[in-house]
């Protein structure tokens, strides 16, 4: 049988796709993460599903469940948070899989920060302020980052970027980015993007931090730097304009 990796959403239970509920439907065991994945989801499971939190299992813990189904015959859904293309751990699991012999699809979802633009009511790319997005974080004891992509490298671009897995060092983040950004580019953080208790924050870079702490958030959240939030005057794009040939497209 086959694993399916489910990109689950940023949170908000319908936010998951079309193709994402159905897969998920049809799949006689889920594992999923406790503390991340909403509870409502796994009402689209079969009822007579095995339901597995993973919050407490291993990575092996974890195949030997995959490999366990698919051995005893059944569809799996292995749902993540966000998009399985980002931060999501997919590339172990996907490598285990590979070793054992069993197959797998990947099923896309909306990306945090996706909902989180939304949530803020901003498009990240804007005409003549910034075509650029970059999605990153920053290193701490777990996982280092490579060679090169380090804030301070990556802020001399000044291109808007969305950290994730970085509200707990909200200190160095601003450190790091104001000698690029400046005290005054527009900075947003977004906690749990898409649920009830979603927060949002917006300030300068220089009193975000401030702010961050004051809120007491530190985890689930995504921070943003950039001028495109902060853009009022630029030009239409091109793609609508009235002068644009029509043919040519």
């Amino acid at each position: 049988m086959t694993v399916y990796f489910i990109g689950a959403g940023p949170g908000a239970a319908d936010l998951i796709t079309v193709r994402g509920a159905r897969t998920l439907a049809a799949c006689g065991v889920c594992l999923y993460a406790g503390s991340l994945v909403p509870r409502e989801l796994l009402a689209e499971c079969p009822g007579d599903a095995r339901l597995i939190d993973t919050a407490q299992l291993d990575i092996d813990q974890i195949t030997a469940e995959l490999v366990t189904a698919h051995e005893q015959g059944h569809d799996v859904a292995r749902l993540h948070s966000g998009d399985p293309s980002v931060f999501s751990a997919v590339n172990e699991q996907m490598r285990r899989l590979d070793e054992a012999g069993v197959p797998y699809e990947v099923v896309p979802g909306v990306p945090a920060f996706a909902a989180a633009a939304a949530s803020l009511k901003r498009e990240l790319t804007v005409p003549t302020v910034g075509q650029t997005v970059i999605l990153t974080r920053i290193a701490n004891r777990a996982t280092a980052m490579p060679e090169g992509e380090d804030l301070a490298t990556l802020g001399r671009s000044g291109a808007l970027i969305v950290l994730h897995l970085a509200a707990k060092y909200v200190d160095r983040v601003v450190e790091e980015l104001l000698p690029h950004y400046g005290a005054d580019c527009p900075t947003a953080v977004v906690a749990l993007a898409s649920r009830p208790d979603e927060l949002i924050l917006r300030g300068p870079l220089d009193e975000i931090a401030a702010q961050v702490k004051a809120a007491g958030v530190i985890r689930t959240a995504v921070i943003m730097v950039g001028r495109t939030l902060g853009a009022e005057q630029f030009r239409d794009s091109h793609l609508y304009s009235p002068e644009r040939d029509r043919h040519v497209c």
